[in-house]
């Protein structure tokens, strides 16, 4: 993505977007600030809520942090991590004055946190065994915790180590860079003299890691970068201080990536894991790794071809979905709705062409066209595309006055889904008039670049990857907006979409670098849906009990598995198929590759069916083992999602 392009929407100054400065140390104000990241509740008032950093649930306020080592809690509904303040580590006396704590620094894998007035700074580097601490000057500390103190000892005569049990099962250790010495001071609380230096503490699962942890405790983690090194390659390098190798944790997804080239530089310990809601984290030592993915390749068409002898009916089809499409009675103002129906008709565009039928292409150039234009111009009546520099990105008309519209894109929630349908038009319509490409790329590429941006060497207007969970490997969707559980995501077939439509943009403008990046976040995406959002329960991921009850996650959270969505209630199963395979395209066939559990899931469905839309969708998916019996059952439909068609339906069935 060339900085070459850096169109700007017209600015607006939003009403509704929280002010980013409180918990943000003032030398990160001046560049594009991050509005889904997975420290967010820290930097969004009040700031309170906890955040998962793993495998620690970590809570902080102006004087102390608090983590938990959470339990893992289900329902046949749902599960989740509950937050107890464990270990909550402060000074013993606080500055009369009280500052912020603030965040003075963030990177792909951990953020530094402040806490002036009690001397610390927080290394909290995401997959560390251990929450590592700098007491910046020579401070006495405070242990406290929830549960009742059952011992206290020093390990060693160095008074470098100690072991606090509690009466809730669990053990902790404590490092020290040079001796410390602390004293159990009441029931659930341990101080220590003044103390300057690195303090390291870690929960300790299985009596046996301590030696492990031993090993390992004089290497920390200061910061972590997750690059994009080449297509379907991921890189993690720690910047580390302190002595030895560095121990981090990695999560299911990571340990199926993690790349036999760089089997030289790690170590896997397979037998050292804590748990975690994402699965067992298991230990990994080394400061580089590299994740590699299978490649994807991003197409226009069907990955088989449609076969000959159904091009009639799906000619037939599109002749009469072609011949409703009307710009000017599209009837929605909603960015994402809108979007929607973009969508829907270019899809009718490369139909056409993958079924020879090029006849009804200009009728749909001209229909995308008048469509599109208005937003890129700024000429829709209604809503429109803004910039806004608080948080540094799009914002919609509707969204910079009221945090509701347009499903709270002006707070930055959902931006992946809604960018993603407009800019699934907008490769469609380049890649059949590359000259109106040409004239509106600029536009083009301030859609991709709001949540698609490398970083400030391609774009000094947005934050790096708006969405993209470079640790957990996926999107997540809530923006500027606290929550208990942290961030979220739903759909993961629009994530899917918005990365795949950006690597067809690439296609259509012959950007190879844009065509890389999105094919590998597709990639990634798609293995994270899999791995997650999937509910499999031969993979003994989830509980049981839940897994039993549900083939598929609602919502999922940094810190909990939803059954229900934002719209709807759990028992309605058709939808949350629904909004997990929309919109239909040829990506699909590689987000449910696995036909086993596509017939589990449809199965699991179909009690439920009542809406023409979610059938289409449930239908489309038992086409995967069952073409014969999905298209009798397509044949019978009576409408469609508002992104969907019957030509659409007709041409995944007849491409399987």
């Amino acid at each position: 993505m060339s900085s070459s392009f850096s169109f700007v929407f017209p600015e607006t100054q939003s009403t509704v977007l929280p002010d980013p400065s409180t918990y943000f140390s003032s030398n990160l104000l001046s560049s594009p600030l991050p509005t889904n990241s997975f420290f967010q509740n820290y930097v969004i008032p009040n700031g309170s809520q906890p955040e998962y950093i793993h495998p620690y649930l970590i809570q902080t306020s102006n004087s102390s942090l608090s983590a938990s080592y959470p339990f893992l809690l289900f329902t046949t509904a749902l599960l989740y991590q509950a937050f107890v303040p464990d270990l909550t580590i402060s000074s013993t006396q606080t500055l009369s004055t009280p500052q912020n704590r603030v965040i003075s620094s963030f990177s792909d894998l951990g953020i530094t946190l402040d806490i002036p007035s009690s001397n610390l700074r927080f290394f909290l580097s995401r997959g560390s065994p251990f929450i590592t601490a700098s007491v910046t000057s020579s401070t006495s500390l405070s242990f406290t915790t929830l549960h009742t103190i059952l011992s206290l000892s020093p390990n060693n005569d160095k008074n470098t180590k100690y072991t606090l049990k509690l009466n809730n099962t669990q053990t902790w250790l404590i490092y020290a860079s040079s001796p410390i010495y602390l004293n159990h001071d009441g029931a659930s609380r341990v101080t220590s003299k003044p103390f300057f230096g690195i303090i390291r503490v870690a929960v300790l699962p299985d009596p046996n890691y301590a030696t492990i942890l031993d090993k390992f405790s004089s290497s920390y983690p200061l910061s972590g970068d997750a690059t994009l090194q080449e297509p379907f390659r991921l890189v993690y390098q720690w910047q580390k201080a302190g002595s030895g190798d560095l121990l981090m944790l990695a999560h299911p997804l990571h340990v199926k990536l993690l790349s036999s080239k760089n089997n030289g530089q790690i170590t896997v310990l397979s037998d050292f894991k804590y748990r975690s809601i994402d699965g067992d984290l298991v230990g990994v030592v080394g400061d580089s790794w590299v994740l590699e993915t299978d490649s994807i390749p991003v197409k226009w068409y069907s990955n088989k071809g449609v076969e000959k002898d159904s091009y009639d009916e799906i000619v037939s089809a599109l002749v009469k979905d072609v011949q409703k499409l009307n710009s000017s009675a599209i009837g929605t103002n909603s960015s994402y709705f809108y979007g929607k129906r973009v969508g829907r008709a270019a899809r009718l565009a490369l139909i056409a062409e993958e079924v020879s039928f090029s006849k009804v292409v200009p009728t749909i150039k001209d229909f995308l066209k008048e469509a599109i234009e208005p937003w890129l111009d700024g000429t829709f009546v209604g809503n429109g595309f803004l910039y806004e520099n608080k948080w540094s990105g799009l914002v919609t008309k509707l969204g910079s006055t009221d945090s509701t519209a347009d499903f709270g894109f002006g707070v930055y929630n959902d931006h992946h889904y809604h960018l993603g349908y407009f800019l699934y038009g907008i490769a469609v319509l380049a890649k059949i008039d590359p000259e109106w490409g040409q004239k509106y790329k600029p536009q083009v590429y301030s859609l991709v670049t709001d949540f698609m941006n490398l970083g400030q060497r391609y774009s000094k207007i947005y934050p790096r990857l708006r969405c993209f969970d470079l640790y957990m490997l996926h999107s997540w969707a809530a923006g500027v907006t606290e929550f208990e559980d942290g961030r979220n995501q739903e759909s993961t077939s629009e994530a899917v979409n918005a990365y795949y439509s950006a690597a067809l943009v690439g296609l259509a403008y012959g950007d190879s670098n844009l065509v890389a990046t999105g094919s590998t976040l597709v990639a990634l995406e798609i293995l994270a849906a899999q791995t997650w959002w999937h509910v499999k329960v031969e993979d003994n991921l989830y509980e049981e009990e839940f897994a039993k009850d549900n083939r598929i996650v609602g919502i999922l959270w940094a810190n909990k598995r939803d059954s229900k969505l934002w719209w709807a209630s759990a028992e309605c199963r058709e939808c949350r198929l629904g909004i997990q395979v929309l919109p239909l395209l040829p990506i699909t066939e590689t987000l449910f590759s696995d036909a086993d559990y596509v017939k589990e899931l449809v199965e699991w469905t179909f009690p439920s069916l009542s809406s023409e839309g979610w059938k289409g969708m449930t239908y489309a998916l038992q086409g995967i083992y069952d073409k014969q019996a999905a298209l009798k059952n397509i044949r019978t439909l009576t409408g469609f999602d508002d992104g969907n068609s019957y030509s659409n339906l007709l041409w995944w069935i007849h491409s399987r």
